[in-house]
């Protein structure tokens, strides 16, 4: 309602002439901490990680922070509160870019070694490659029965646009100090020299996606790794049974699992959320993973427009 008499306000002000100062949509506020359930001192933090796993900020009418900025400001507000007594990951997503999903995973370790505090991951829709990715910093990965996890490889997305100029007449040249400066280039075809190039690195970004999973699941060896990460997902008891999950269970039972690993009998289970969002329950604002979701923080038009290729934790069928 005050929304609307703002932006009523403002036309009118417009209209006759008035000049204001006051941005039309202020930006986000700082988080405020929700009660969602529970009850006692002693908190469970609930941690959103849904949709693209990416360092972009949000596009809309009011701008939000990335990914990675909110969870870090959700962690650093956790580590100033002693009531904090576990976490909960509720993630929901096929995954993202490399260093996004490696720093997100990062600051779950740092959090958790300054805290030491039990993590517990959930596993909803999907928590594919990136996902998986951080999940593996929790100390206890739960997955849905209908789950969809795994993916746990590398991808690099690029394009090649040489046929379409060449159908519009249009034609792309670059000049650069050297053969290789232009390597991914959408305006001409990769080399075989090139490709080997970007193998290796992706090869590298493969390994340590394998050491971050072997560190999270210690009791699997290093070959059994590689055999569960040749790219393909998994349903939540397959994960199970291969080892990449510990248990089959809903949203409340991760909680319940905090709440037991932290020594707790009861506990109150908070969200940090901005002003005006709702949350009722665990389940509030749930952003779904699907394609078109996914790539919504994923500027393909980049590729075109001499963007450089981008490196993925990204289950993309």
């Amino acid at each position: 309602m005050h929304s609307r008499l703002l932006i009523v306000l403002s036309i009118g002000l417009l209209l006759s002439g008035c000049t204001f100062n006051f941005p039309l949509f202020p930006g986000p506020g700082p988080l405020q901490e929700t009660q969602v359930s529970g009850k006692g001192e002693a908190k469970v933090l609930l941690i959103e990680i849904s949709g693209m796993i990416s360092s972009q900020d949000g596009d809309g009418l009011v701008p939000t922070p990335s990914l990675i900025a909110s969870v870090k400001e959700q962690l650093t507000r956790a580590m100033q509160d002693e009531k904090v007594r576990a976490v909960v990951l509720r993630i929901n997503t096929p995954g993202g870019t490399v260093t996004a999903s490696d720093i997100i995973h990062h600051e779950l370790k740092m959090f958790k070694a300054s805290r030491k505090i039990p993590i517990v991951a959930s596993i909803m829709d999907v928590g594919a490659s990136g996902g998986y990715y951080i999940a593996a910093a929790a100390d206890s990965v739960l997955a849905h029965p209908s789950s969809v996890t795994g993916s746990i490889g590398v991808i690099m997305l690029t394009v090649n646009a040489r046929g379409l100029l060449e159908k519009v007449g249009l034609e792309a040249t670059a000049v650069t100090s050297g053969p290789r400066k232009d390597m991914g280039s959408p305006f001409r075809t990769m080399t075989t020299e090139e490709r080997a190039i970007f193998q290796g690195l992706i090869d590298s970004f493969y390994q340590r996606f394998l050491s971050v999973v072997q560190e999270g699941r210690p009791q699997l060896q290093m070959e059994q790794i590689k055999k569960l990460a040749d790219g393909r997902i998994y349903t939540g008891e397959q994960a199970k049974e291969a080892g990449l999950v510990d248990e089959i269970g809903y949203l409340e039972d991760a909680v319940d699992l905090a709440k037991k690993q932290a020594g707790l009998t009861q506990a109150r289970v908070v969200m940090y959320r901005r002003p005006g969002e709702y949350s009722n329950n665990v389940y509030s604002k749930l952003v779904a993973p699907g394609p078109l979701t996914s790539l919504g923080n994923l500027d393909l038009m980049s590729f075109v427009r001499g963007g450089t290729p981008q490196f993925m934790y990204l289950w993309m069928p």
